[in-house]
This record gives C-alpha cells, sequence and structure tokens, in this order.
C-alpha cells in the first residue's frame, strides 16, 4: 500500500518529529510504500491567495503550478497519516493552509446536483497522529476541536470504514519520559498493522 505521511512541525529535534520518523519507520517496516511530506523542510506556502480563492470552484483553473505535485502525491496514495501538534487547540497554520489549497473541488470532493461527493476515493485508511500541551480533561472541557475535526471532516472527505483513527498524547509539557516512549511504541504499533 502505498502511504502518504504528512507531517506539520518546525522543529527537527522535536516530540513530534519523532512521531513522523516512527510513522515512517513502522509503515516502512510492514513492507508499505511511503510517500513522506514534511510540509515545513518542503517550504510549503499555507496561504491561500487572492487569485486562488478567486478560481477556488473552478475545476479548470484551481489547481495551479504550485499546487500540482501535492494533489498528485494525494492523488496517488491508498492510506493517509497526518503528524501534528495541536497548538491553541487547532491545526499548525502550515497544515491548515495545506487542507485548505490541495483539499479543493474536484480534488478532495466533487457537488453533484448540490451534494458533497466525496472524490478522494483512492484512500482507504486515514490516521491522524499528534500530540497536546493540555490535559485530556482541560482539552475535552475545549471541546476538542481538533479530534472532532479531524475524525468528522475525514470521515466526510473519504467515507470509508473504519472511520479515521486518532491518536493522541495529552498534556506533553508535563509527562515524562516513559510515557513519551510509550506512545511513539503505541503508534509504531498501530501503523504497522496499518
Amino acid at each position: 500500500m502505498r502511504v502518504h505521511v504528512i507531517h506539520a512541525h518546525p522543529v527537527e529535534t522535536s516530540f513530534n518529529r519523532a512521531l513522523f520518523h516512527t510513522a515512517i519507520s513502522a509503515l516502512k517496516s510492514a513492507g508499505h510504500e511511503v510517500d513522506a511530506l514534511d510540509l515545513y523542510a518542503e517550504g510549503f506556502e499555507p496561504a491561500l491567495a487572492r487569485q486562488e480563492h478567486i478560481d477556488y470552484l473552478d475545476q479548470d483553473r484551481n489547481i495551479t503550478p504550485q499546487i500540482a505535485p501535492y494533489v498528485e502525491r494525494l492523488r496517488a496514495a491508498d492510506a493517509l497519516v497526518i503528524v501534528h501538534p495541536v497548538w491553541n487547540y487547532g491545526y499548525p497554520a502550515i497544515l491548515k493552509g495545506y487542507f485548505d489549497r490541495v483539499f479543493l473541488p474536484g480534488v478532495a470532493f466533487r457537488v453533484e446536483d448540490g451534494k458533497f461527493v466525496p472524490a478522494l476515493t483512492n484512500i482507504g485508511r486515514v490516521v491522524f497522529v499528534t500530540s497536546y500541551g493540555g490535559t485530556r480533561w482541560r482539552t475535552i472541557l475545549a471541546g476538542d476541536p481538533p479530534r472532532l475535526l479531524a475524525r468528522r471532516w475525514a470521515w466526510s472527505h473519504f467515507r470509508r470504514w473504519p472511520p479515521p483513527k486518532y491518536l493522541a498524547l495529552y498534556d506533553m509539557d508535563r509527562i515524562d519520559e516513559a510515557k513519551r516512549k510509550a506512545f511513539l511504541d503505541k503508534v509504531g504499533r498501530v501503523l504497522a498493522r496499518l
């Protein structure tokens, strides 16, 4: 299976980068072909340009030359793994910009008779791997928007069973090394069975 692994963290020594490397290693060890995309390393521009917004619904014009390679990588994938931190109860801006600029009409969905129809039928599995600075309890009180959005957004785009898996480590800023290692091991085990 070809797995597209998307990463969104600017620091190469971060725990989140370790999650990215763990994901790649586990998938390769399981025999999958991995297409790794580090958004920061590739210098992905997250801001939607004026003309891109104007052309957003025009499926003959909305894939710009800058975005076309990302669209092709997404269309070539059988599975998608998204590795990112949660900042301020949301996605990093670079990842949100990736979704805005790449998950376009005609790419991620089509509108047929006024209805939203998923277009990425090639993607059979979606997994989110993330870490939070806040505790699970504090995150629940805030509504845990990233978890809800990941599960609902991905389900609406792919409509595959099983629904997207969401692996999250909470209280990242205060937990000890043993808990970090345990989470890395869990991510490796889950992705090895993808």
